[in-house]
């Protein structure tokens, strides 16, 4: 049974905490510590087990104001964020919260834990297929394998961020997936300006509706204002959203990181 402990050490983005021995958190499980006289809402990430029923928790937000003697409680499981169709168009933390002053998602949406194991081998595609990307000197040069990992490399204002929008664009038009963005330690203003320019970018779907690029997109940011632990386990998040997709909904899906 998940169980309440209490803070022992603060160590700048970790936190040690001790629970009764019967009630011990799981590693990679989530704990909250909650004060709402002081303003504070801190989630944490069971890292490791010490002994002596202490655990050592990486932050997911700053840990200013956090004491020795506050009350952590075990949440049971891993952060769970939600899943599915809601997901698009929107901007998330590592958390699964909206961050984009949207709508709040509904109670009853589907969430899915960010540690989950790994496909099997034999659930996993071993056949060559090529992601057509409609960028003719990509497909030419340097062709997209499905189910691949490709790294794009290259200086401040080269058009990193210009080619991974028309990737995203003819992603949603010519293959009718969806995409979806992970920043990880990226800088806020250029966080904003994706958002803003996601918003204007427009295409015509199959059934002749113009759309916004951003209505096929989700996006989920871990900026580099944030603790490491945001900026830790963002992708991870990002990467259950994709999954989802993936498996669930058989699109297809490109996942920036």
């Amino acid at each position: 049974m998940p169980g309440t402990g209490k803070v022992i050490q603060v160590l700048g983005p970790v936190v040690d905490c001790r629970f009764p021995t019967d009630s011990l958190p799981s590693i990679y499980n989530a704990v909250s510590i909650k004060d709402e006289a002081r303003g504070i809402d801190l989630t944490c990430e069971v890292a490791q087990h010490l002994g002596d029923d202490t655990v050592r928790a990486v932050a997911l937000s700053t840990t200013d104001g956090l004491k020795r003697g506050m009350d952590v409680v075990d949440l049971g499981s891993p952060i769970s964020v939600p899943v599915g169709d809601v997901t698009l168009g929107r901007v998330f933390n590592l958390l699964g919260n909206p961050i984009d002053n949207g709508a709040p998602i509904p109670a009853d949406t589907k969430r899915l834990p960010i540690h989950r194991q790994p496909p099997t081998f034999e659930e996993q595609s071993t056949k060559v297929e090529l992601l057509q990307t409609g960028l003719k000197v990509v497909d030419l040069m340097i062709p997209f394998n499905k189910g691949g990992k490709i790294g794009l490399f290259g200086g401040a204002g080269l058009g990193k961020t210009v080619l991974i929008q028309e990737l995203i664009r003819n992603i949603a038009v010519e293959a009718s997936g969806v995409s979806m963005f992970a920043g990880v330690g990226e800088r806020t203003r250029e966080g904003n300006d994706l958002w803003l320019e996601m918003q204007h970018a427009k295409f015509t779907d199959k059934d002749g509706v113009e759309k916004s690029v951003l209505d096929k997109t989700a996006m989920v940011f871990g900026q580099m204002n944030e603790p490491p632990g945001a900026r830790l386990r963002v992708a991870l998040t990002a990467l259950t959203m994709a999954e989802y997709f993936r498996d669930e909904v058989g699109s297809d899906v490109l996942i920036f990181v």
